[in-house]
């Protein structure tokens, strides 16, 4: 199983500014409030699992998540319906799209920093596995930023953009099962209400023994194990599920998946930590942890290149095997 380090970097303020979040993370926790007034359920177990109780962790904004014990994975704690999850992710990817929010702004860096190493990463993959112009099923709520990247890459004979929640949800009947060679799911697993059922329902509809690719933030890493409920980029819709690295692997092996890749190959750990201190002076951290973040740039850099290679970075990807 390969582990990817990355020597790229970039700052923050280029693909998701703290300031700049703000009034799109206030909509996506109005919009999950309101889903949540209209109808609610207690999640009671482990997305990671299916088994595990979950322990009740705190609550961002009076929305409350839970802690896998077993895991460390952490998850909101209530969903609306399926029919109300499904009309907030939609909502809140148009909001995305709309030049209310600072990804309008930061529209061509958030391509160059964030969605092109994806697709040089899909490309690396499909080269190691000997996979050339496969048809790549996309896993989105739309509009999606990757699809135009992934037409126009070359790599691919064919991408079907699919709605995720119509993947959980059984909504949509495949007329031609099992016809994709890829699926890629880029940061769903962070969002979708029923993780395992999206992954069984992707399955059905990749070749077997074909590939599946996953992003999303993870609660081990350095960031998120350092700050909790306190990361500003923790909140619901889009973290509704943050899985640990060990959370997500148990996940995609009980849905049947091998994994080939899992790395955490984040550039931002450190630097999130830090701006969040800078919000906040007050803001309390251990003696290590302070003393990373006000360190020099050359050791911040060294520190980084370390959650990297060990798999604490709170930014992972993974390469699976979907079963034959």
């Amino acid at each position: 199983m390969r582990s990817i380090q990355t020597t790229s970097a970039f700052p923050l303020s280029s693909v998701k500014p703290l300031d700049g979040l703000m009034a799109y993370r206030s909509f996506c926790l109005a919009t999950t409030r309101k889903a949540l007034e209209r109808s609610r359920t207690r999640r009671t177990t482990s997305p990671v699992d299916g088994v595990t109780p979950l322990e009740l962790l705190g609550d961002i904004d009076g929305i409350p998540y839970a802690r896998c014990p077993s895991s460390g994975s952490i998850f909101l704690a209530e969903l609306p319906s399926p029919s109300e999850w499904a009309d907030v992710l939609r909502q809140v990817s148009q909001y995305r799209h709309s030049p209310k929010t600072f990804h309008a702004d930061l529209a061509q860096s958030r391509t160059d920093h964030v969605y092109a190493p994806k697709l040089e990463w899909i490309q690396d993959a499909l080269r190691l596995q000997g996979l050339h112009q496969p048809k790549v099923l996309e896993v989105v709520t739309s509009p999606s930023d990757f699809t135009a990247l992934l037409q126009d890459s070359g790599l691919c004979s064919e991408v079907v953009s699919i709605e995720e929640t119509d993947v959980a949800h059984r909504h949509v009947r495949d007329e031609h099962p099992g016809q994709a060679d890829v699926a890629v799911l880029l940061e769903s697993l962070d969002r979708i209400d029923d993780p395992f059922t999206l992954l069984r329902g992707l399955i059905e509809r990749v070749k077997p023994g074909g590939l599946l690719f996953a992003t999303g933030l993870v609660a081990s890493g350095f960031d998120m194990a350092t700050l909790g409920l306190r990361n500003r980029y923790l909140y619901p819709p889009d973290r509704a599920n943050c899985f640990s690295l060990q959370g997500l692997s148990v996940l995609l092996k009980k849905a049947g998946c091998s994994l080939l890749e899992v790395s955490t190959p984040g550039v931002l750990d450190v630097e999130i930590v830090s701006t969040h201190l800078h919000h906040d002076p007050s803001l309390q951290l251990s003696q290590f942890e302070r003393s990373v973040v006000e360190a020099d740039e050359e050791t911040r850099k060294a520190f980084q290149t370390f959650l990297q290679q060990q798999g604490l970075s709170s930014f992972a990807r993974i390469v699976a095997r979907i079963p034959s």
